[in-house]
């Protein structure tokens, strides 16, 4: 998902954008499915026809719903409104619906750009990307971006493009 073109100044070019890989949603996932596996067995269970019991009946839905909601659809909007985008100036990344929130840091100020892959972040073609930058922060790791090799060597190319002021590289 890219960023909306009124985001990018004069000249600047999407390098890369990418949110985070779907193995995030994994979780919410398994909430879901036994929240209608509760739901289901609720509803079949339900013995009586009396006030008390449609009642409780109404609370559980009422707590399972509120679960949903909380570990599930929240979740999800965070996956979905998170992008991380690089362009030939710099790396932002934005998340949020309604509130957002977002970083910027310059392409000059990233000092290297580095890659960790664990079992199952190589089981699902992922892993995480660990930016280095010459803020106080010094270190932001971007976690479970997809095909992360590929992306590392991408915005490798393009700050070393940038550090040799675009001239090719001949080997020499």
């Amino acid at each position: 998902m890219a960023i909306s073109p009124k985001l990018l100044n004069d000249g600047e070019r999407i390098v890369v954008s990418c949110r985070t890989h779907v193995k995030a949603l994994f979780g919410p996932i398994v909430v879901l499915l036994l929240v209608l596996i509760g739901g289901i067995v609720l509803t079949v269970l339900e013995i009586g026809n009396d006030t008390v019991d449609k009642t409780i009946n109404y609370a559980a839905w009422v707590i399972m719903a509120a679960v949903a909601v909380w570990w599930v659809v929240r979740p999800f909007l965070k996956w979905w409104t998170t992008t991380y985008t690089f362009t030939n100036r710099r790396l932002m990344f934005r998340t949020g619906f309604i509130a957002k929130e977002g970083r910027t840091i310059p392409l000059n100020r990233i000092s290297g750009v580095d890659f960790e892959i664990d079992l199952l972040d190589r089981i699902f073609g992922c892993g995480t990307l660990v930016v280095t930058d010459a803020s106080e922060a010094g270190r932001v790791e971007l976690h479970d971006i997809p095909r992360v090799e590929q992306v590392q060597k991408v915005v490798s190319e393009e700050l070393h493009r940038q550090a040799t002021g675009g001239r090719a590289d001949d080997g020499t």
